[in-house]
């Protein structure tokens, strides 16, 4: 076995990738990343020990959110960035060991006193200290479910931070959950910790929106063609919303055209983005499709997170990472300097030499139906419920990815009655946003709320609804989930609307393999959870014909 690693939704045979990721990850990243991962468990151990709001505790919370950050699937390849975080991780232990290591109590973890030898092989030590450790499947899957949820936390909480917004809570809670997956707690225990990191991604969900809107305002009902204009352009991808600010900040004037692609769609629904007349549109789909729809953009991409997949020749002189993504080879945008702006001046030189992007489709996506837009929005819809109009709602939220059987979320989309309202989020609308599925009394039948960073709203707005109509229980709305998954924050995305009471979601393409057969059968008896099915019999499940499951 030259690896293990089953957190992503198309880990080989839905049991582990162990020869090579099938998301295109080496061996020897996997276990840089694993190694990080016991490094950051390292780091947290003595950072519990400290005072809210000081230095330390800040460079703790701060290291964490972008260690774990830079192993979710899809953001980081390059081995060298992760051996800079690992000797990064391990000079902040030693420094928080000195300080706080004696006010300890019990047998320390082995992450808080390895040292790498002089010749010692990082790969190795990575391998023996990752997933496979635990040998009990109950334990090693509820740690997992522990860690994967606190790697979504993570990214949310480095987006909130970027913004200059942070919730110490979330910092503590990083750092008390990665210590206790070093601990010999029952699974009772463990379980109970999940349902603690549920209640942390909903804190740092909301913190996150919270920076977002208050930054560049509450997303409002938008059109954004998908069409191409003549100028040379910038392609910009992932999730980071300061990134692409300040490119356009950068590029006024110039003649280049900023497009989105892939999860910065809704950079077009913010006010103080959608101001700038050379944000030109959306090129393109989902993050799996950049292999070839990179190809025929032209100019140079920016890549701000995950997820980034193998770089191919058509462009790899032309593909930039910044921030926490990265790839061999492939040139690096470094960080703001203090109280300062990232520098995207040689993408800017490289895209006023390119040529326009090559047209590969010509239409429009309608989005911005965040909370507060669909706050603005509740009479209609109360009006089209008691009028029978609207008769469900389902929420098809999640992430997009290669494998032929997601076919079904469009399926689903195009067979749904024509009397329900789709609210999606993430990149999983890319399966259906371009459908003609038409409106109901004016309200279109896809609602997108954003990015996955935006699931928060969708949870507002059923929780708005329930108060409207004056339920004593979110379930009993007229509501269904059928979600997409495929990394890291979709699985916190999930905890978060377990944490808030929501039963019955349906969940696919595949169940997690990460989940042992008695962890699904906990989800399954106290929550619900099912896998995604034949699509008639789920949307009949969904509208309430069958029974769920």
């Amino acid at each position: 076995m030259n690896m293990f690693c089953y957190q992503c939704q198309e880990t080989a045979g839905n049991t582990g990738c162990t020869k090579a990721g099938v998301c295109g990850k080496a061996p020897e990243t996997s276990a840089l990343q694993d190694l990080l991962i016991f490094v950051s468990k390292g780091v947290s151990i003595p950072g519990t020990r400290t005072v809210e709001r000081s230095d330390d505790f800040l460079e703790a919370g701060r290291f964490l959110t972008r260690a774990l950050f830079a192993t979710i699937t899809n953001s980081n390849f390059d081995d060298n960035r992760f051996i800079e975080l690992i000797d990064e991780g391990l000079s902040l232990r030693d420094r928080l060991m000195a300080r706080y290591g004696g006010e300890l109590e019990g047998d320390l973890h082995e992450s808080v006193s390895w040292t790498p030898g002089e010749n010692e092989d990082l790969t190795a030590k990575g391998l023996k200290v990752g997933v496979l450790s635990t040998g009990n499947e109950d334990v090693r899957s509820l740690r997992e479910l522990v860690i994967y949820g606190l790697k979504g936390i993570a990214a949310y909480a480095h987006h909130a931070h970027v913004l200059g917004y942070e919730d110490d809570a979330v910092y503590s809670f990083i750092m008390k959950a990665l210590t206790d997956t070093t601990r010999d707690i029952s699974a009772d225990e463990l379980t109970a910790l999940v349902l603690e990191t549920g209640k942390c991604a909903v804190d740092a969900m909301a913190v996150l929106d919270k920076a977002n809107t208050e930054t560049y305002g509450n997303p409002e009902i938008s059109t954004v063609k998908t069409g191409v204009r003549g100028n040379p352009g910038i392609l910009v991808s992932g999730h980071d919303l300061k990134d692409i600010e300040e490119l356009l900040e950068q590029t006024a004037g110039t003649g280049i055209d900023i497009y989105t692609h892939g999860e910065m769609l809704p950079a077009h629904y913010y006010p103080a983005l959608k101001k700038y007349d050379h944000l030109a549109g959306n090129y393109g789909g989902a993050w799996y499709k950049q292999g070839s729809e990179f190809g025929s953009f032209n100019g140079p991409i920016l890549m701000t997170t995950n997820c980034i997949t193998p770089v191919k020749d058509s462009y790899r002189d032309r593909i930039f990472t910044t921030g926490m993504a990265g790839y061999p080879g492939v040139r690096h945008i470094p960080g703001r300097p203090e109280g300062g702006k990232k520098d995207f001046s040689e993408i800017i030189e490289m895209a006023k030499k390119s040529a326009a992007p090559e047209q590969i489709e010509d239409g429009q996506i309608i989005g911005g139906f965040a909370h507060a837009q669909v706050a603005a929005l509740a009479g209609d819809i109360v009006e089209a419920v008691k009028s029978g109009a609207i008769k469900k709602f389902v929420v098809m939220a999640g992430c997009d990815g290669r494998q032929k059987k997601r076919s079904y979320f469009t399926e689903v989309a195009e067979n749904l009655p024509k009397d329900t309202i789709i609210l999606t989020a993430g990149c999983a609308k890319y399966r259906y946003n371009k459908l003609d599925l038409g409106d109901i009394g004016g309200i279109p039948r896809v609602l997108d709320a954003g990015q996955c960073n935006d699931s928060y709203s969708l949870a507002l707005t059923a929780l708005k609804l329930k108060e409207v109509f004056e339920l004593e229980d979110v379930n009993d709305l007229p509501l269904a989930f059928d979600i997409a998954w495929y990394e890291q924050k979709a699985v916190t995305v999930l905890l978060a609307l377990l944490h808030l009471g929501f039963k019955n979601i349906r969940l696919g393409p595949t169940l997690p393999a990460f989940l042992s057969p008695n962890v699904v059968n906990i989800l399954v008896e106290k929550f619900g959870i099912a896998q995604t099915g034949d699509v008639d019999e789920d949307i009949a499940s969904m509208m309430g014909l069958t029974p769920a499951g």
